[in-house]
């Protein structure tokens, strides 16, 4: 049976499934998956975590057009383990789809719960030429 849940609650579900491992460390075996929306929604997932747990302002993907994704986090510069070019396009694709962003440019709020948890994450996204950038924006506590 095909799972008739929006990818938004597949997302939260993905959360609470993962809220006691480390984010990191699985964001960092995403690369070596195959291509694949359930990758792309796992790894929403964990970087939120990972927002959550290490207080940070924001995160960013880059995917670039010569097939490179870079992921950095605003709490202190860090560099993320990267999703994978491939992983990464269907990262950028779930997130325009969860949050209906249709234009270029666009900024959206996105009402976000899981086990105890519900804030509002601020989900902004820019595709410039090739290039998409989705930038996940955490409250303060």
């Amino acid at each position: 049976m095909k799972d008739q849940s929006s990818i938004h609650q597949q997302v939260q579900s993905l959360c609470d499934c993962y809220a006691t491992t480390d984010p990191l460390k699985e964001m960092s075996e995403i690369a070596r998956t195959p291509e694949s929306r359930e990758a792309a929604l796992k790894w929403i997932a964990l970087a939120v975590l990972h927002g959550i747990t290490s207080n940070a302002e924001k995160i960013s993907l880059v995917s670039t057009k010569d097939g490179k994704t870079r992921v950095t986090a605003e709490y202190r510069t860090a560099e993320l383990p990267s999703p994978g070019a491939d992983v990464g396009r269907k990262v950028v694709e779930a997130i325009r789809e969860m949050t209906h962003i249709e234009k270029d440019k666009e900024k959206v709020a996105l009402a976000f719960g899981f086990r105890n948890n519900s804030m509002e994450l601020k989900i902004k996204a820019r595709h410039d030429g090739d290039d998409d950038r989705i930038t996940i924006s955490f409250p303060e506590n």
